[in-house]
C-alpha cells in the first residue's frame, strides 16, 4: 500500500515522525481517514481515539485532544493539545477523572463557564477509557 509522511506533534513532544498508509481519527465534524495522496485539507480535531497504521502494516492507537489536522502536499500534521498513546495512558488515572468530571457537572449548569471544561474533561476520560478497552 502507498504511504505518506505523518507527524503527530503536541506541544511538548513529537509523538510520531515517519511513514504511515493510513491515520483515522476525531474532527469536530466526525471521524476522518487520510491516505497517501489525500487533498490538502484541514480540520479542528476533536476529543477521540486516533489509529494510525505505519509502513509495514501495524497499527497503533492513541487518544487524541483538540488541535488541528493538516495535510499539505503529501505532507499530513496532527497538531494536538495532547496526545497519548494507548500503552502510555493510567486507565485508574482516567476513571479517577471520569468520576471528578460527573462530579463536578452535576455541580454546574450548562451555562457555566466551567461547565465547558469539565465537560472536556469528561470527553477526555471516556475516550482514555474506550481506547484502552
Amino acid at each position: 500500500m502507498s504511504t505518506f509522511h505523518l507527524q503527530i506533534v503536541t506541544p511538548d513532544r513529537m509523538a510520531y515522525d515517519g511513514q504511515a498508509e493510513r491515520i483515522i481519527l476525531r474532527t469536530v465534524n466526525g471521524d476522518v481517514a487520510i491516505l497517501a495522496r489525500h487533498i490538502d485539507y484541514a480540520a479542528p480535531l476533536g476529543i477521540g481515539e486516533a489509529r494510525v497504521t505505519d509502513e509495514n502494516g501495524n497499527t497503533r492507537v492513541g487518544v487524541c485532544n483538540s488541535g488541528l489536522l493538516s495535510v499539505e502536499n503529501g505532507v499530513c500534521r496532527v497538531l494536538a493539545t495532547t496526545f497519548e498513546w494507548v500503552e502510555d495512558i493510567d486507565r485508574e488515572r482516567a476513571v479517577r477523572a471520569q468520576h471528578e468530571a460527573e462530579e463536578r457537572l452535576k455541580e454546574l449548569k450548562r451555562g457555566d463557564e466551567q461547565f465547558a471544561i469539565a465537560e472536556a474533561k469528561l470527553k477526555r476520560a471516556i475516550a482514555r477509557l474506550r481506547a484502552t478497552d
